[in-house]
């Protein structure tokens, strides 16, 4: 099956041809076709569907217990989470960052905690796959 960014995309606005690029959205890097004139953008509609569950998740409030395991409390966390978190292709270690935030909030980091770096990764798998023409 073809994608569709692999066919020419003229802008509505300028009628020039749009070029293959990148947009960063609250840590996810979309694919899209960008105008050089106007810089009009358009997100691949995969990667426009995969940040719409990303936020519909955000959005969601989960009641889990705590358990006291051993001499520690433990917190499950939903599948919901944990299989986005998967096909998002993050890398989830056994160990994750945990934080106490201020009075009632507590943080958990999955993976080595660096954002930027992980965004880099992403980025430089991208680009690699759109050289070599696998944008789907």
């Amino acid at each position: 099956m073809t994608d569709i960014f692999d066919n020419k995309i003229l802008c509505a606005k300028c009628n020039v041809k749009m070029e293959l690029g990148n947009v960063n959205k609250d840590g996810f890097v979309l694919r899209a076709v960008i105008c050089p004139k106007c810089n009009s953008k358009i997100i691949h509609p995969r990667d426009e569907q995969e940040y719409e569950g990303f936020i519909n998740l955000k959005k969601k409030e989960f009641n889990v217990k705590m358990r006291f395991v051993g001499n520690s409390y433990a917190v499950s966390i939903p599948k919901e989470i944990v299989n986005f978190m998967k096909e998002q292709e993050k890398i989830m270690d056994d160990m994750v960052k945990l934080c106490f935030e201020e009075f009632g909030r507590i943080s958990i980091n999955f993976g080595n905690g660096n954002a930027s770096n992980n965004l880099n990764n992403i980025n430089n798998k991208i680009n690699s796959n759109i050289k070599k023409g696998e944008l789907n």
